[in-house]
Formats: C-alpha cells, structure tokens, sequence
C-alpha cells in the first residue's frame, strides 16, 4: 500500500511541501513537484474563486502531481462578549500604532464542512491530491472527492485522529507531530493535546494502522526524510524548509525572522487555535493570556490580522503569524529547486551511511 502511494504519483523523491496558507503558491508547488517531490497548495484560507485560478495557474506551471489542502475546523461558536473584550483588551496595542481596532470580528475563513462552492472547485478541477486539516468532511463529500480518483489526505495529531482518519477510507495520513510550525490539525481544539513528537508519532501510527505514514513537523534536511523513513513513514512533509524560497509569498519580514531562527512558541492568541509561531513581539504581547479569553477560530484572527497591518504601516514588524517549526535554524534561503537537489543529496547520503553501519 505504501509503495502504491507513492508510484500512484509518480514522486522521485518521498518528499511533500507543507501546504502553508497564506505562503504556498503555484511557483513553489510546481517547482517541489517538478524537482520529483509532491509541492502543495494551501487553499483553507482562499474563496473559491482564488482556489481555482491558483490549480490553474499550478497546472500551466506542471503536469506533475501536487496537493491542495482545505481546512475542516468546526464553525466558530461566537461570544460577543468575548470577542469584545478581546477587541477591547487589544485595544491598547493598536493605539501604540495610531489605529483602531476592528468594531466587530469576523469569522474569515469558511470551513469545507459546508462550502459547497469549494466543493464544486475540486470536483471540476480533480487534483490528484487532497488533503484536510483540522478534522474530516463528511462521508458524502469524501465520497465525492474519491470519484474524482484523488487521493485523500488528513494530519492527524494522535493515534486516535489517524483511526478516524483510517475509518473514514481515506488514503493517507500526515502524522503532525508538536514540533511542527503553523496550526496544530487537532480535530478538536478543546481537548487534551498528547503533544507527541513526531518520531513517537509516527512510530505509534505504523504500529497501529496499514495506512501509508507522511512525518510532519521539525524535519527540515535530507537526513532527516531518512529518518522519517526508518520511523515508518513513506516520505516526509517539510513546511518551514520553504517558507525562506523566493518562490514562496513569505514577506520580508517574515523571511528576516526565519533567517535570524530563534525560538518557537504554541500559541492560540494569533488566531484562536494553537499554532507554532516564532517569538515575537505578539506572542510576547500575549503570553499570559487564558485560553477561554481567546475568541473562536477564525475570528480572533480578524483581530490578529488587522493589528499585523497596523504595526506595518508604522514600521513594526513583530506582529505578524511567523509560523515557524522548532528546528527554524536549519532554513536555507536557496530556489525551491535548488533546495529539493541539496534534500536529494542530503537523502541519499544518509541512506547510504545507514547501509555501511
């Protein structure tokens, strides 16, 4: 089955691009996917319209494999009290940069759950592989994607969330581990975090489950793939490798942050649910605040974004969703080509030191 996965897509290398809303785009999928990895298209954030022009723009770029990915988080449980208090906590920190904060927050994001447009989207374009964070749709949409002849994707945090993944006769999953950068997949945000490494979950799902294995989270060079591989994995996903690519829509400052590395935080005060972030001047801003102040995914993110504007247009540059893995210091800053050939070397080089043990 794992061998299938991989030939099925035709991959050279058992190498996959985090998907990376908001960083991803079609240059960088194209260019993982060209070199004989499988690049990937961040699409939770995007409306249906921006979904379909970035498979388009991919596919003039390819002919090759690549992956889109749609967020599948609950629909926010809005408290307008909450979020008020939010606004007016925060209040302060835009004053600080001559703004004011949003009078109302809104839920920015439309979970796959119910966007039907979405759906349309994918089933009219029929990428090779999709792939959910956050949970799973529903059997009927599932079902529908399959008939595409897609293959089916979900990140899993634990063991459990990999049975559900198994059950729901998907064809792969990601094992996240807490080492990874951005949000947690955590199919319920509210419950007990395991916060298992990646190692640990990878070895814990290939213990329990047949499915193909993709290790995610703080494997940035080649010899790290090779150690996903002996953990029980069929390739491994790298995102913060390649937020530093000039083919990436990583901003300056962002990029100046991943290059001075440092150390990561979890936090859930950027956008409402727990996510590895680089330290920085927001979640110094943040740090003591309870997670039940915190307004819903998405909407607390209305309230990060708009501050992340607002401290730019004065020239401040921490305030931003710097999304970054533990192991930040290995980045690179090459082309996305150039980097996949330093991965293939590094690759093979560990493999073949593993051989003359």
């Amino acid at each position: 089955m794992s061998q299938d996965f991989l030939s099925v897509l035709s991959l050279r290398l058992p190498i996959f691009q985090a998907p990376m809303a908001g960083v991803s785009t079609p240059a960088l999928a194209a260019a993982v996917s060209e070199a004989g990895g499988l690049g990937a298209l961040g699409l939770g954030a995007s409306t249906p319209q921006a979904a379909a022009k970035a498979i388009a723009e991919t596919r003039a770029l390819t002919a090759r494999a690549f992956n889109v990915n749609l967020f599948c988080h609950a629909p926010a449980r809005r408290d307008p009290a909450q979020e008020q208090a939010w606004i007016a906590r925060n209040h302060p920190m835009f004053a600080r940069f001559d703004a004011e904060p949003p009078a109302h927050l809104q839920e920015i994001y439309r979970s796959f759950l119910d966007d039907d447009a979405m759906l349309q989207v994918l089933l009219e374009s029929r990428p090779k592989v999709i792939s959910f964070h956050f949970g799973l749709p529903d059997p009927d949409r599932i079902a529908a994607l399959r008939d595409t002849g897609a293959l089916l994707v979900a990140s899993a945090t634990s063991v459990d969330e990999a049975r559900q993944i198994a059950g729901a006769g998907l064809d792969a999953v990601v094992a996240q581990g807490w080492e990874a950068g951005g949000h947690r997949g955590i199919f319920d945000p509210e419950a007990t975090d395991a916060q298992l490494s990646t190692e640990v979950l990878t070895r814990q799902i290939a213990r329990d489950l047949a499915l193909p294995i993709i290790s995610a989270g703080g494997l940035m060079q080649g010899a790290d793939v090779a150690r996903a591989l002996d953990w029980g994995a069929v390739a491994a996903q790298l995102g913060t490798a390649f937020v530093a690519c000039p083919e990436s829509a990583a901003d300056a400052a962002y990029r100046q942050r991943i290059a001075e590395g440092g150390d990561t935080v979890m936090t859930a005060a950027i956008s409402g649910r727990p996510a590895r972030c680089l330290h920085n001047d927001f979640t110094d801003w943040t740090a003591d605040v309870p997670g039940n102040q915190l307004p819903a995914y998405p909407c607390a993110y209305d309230l990060g974004k708009a501050l992340n504007a607002a401290a730019k247009a004065k020239g401040q540059t921490g305030f931003g969703a710097q999304w970054a893995g533990m192991n930040v210091a290995g980045s690179r800053a090459l082309p996305a080509a150039d980097l996949m050939a330093t991965l293939e070397q590094e690759f093979h080089a560990a493999r073949e030191d593993a051989w003359n043990i």
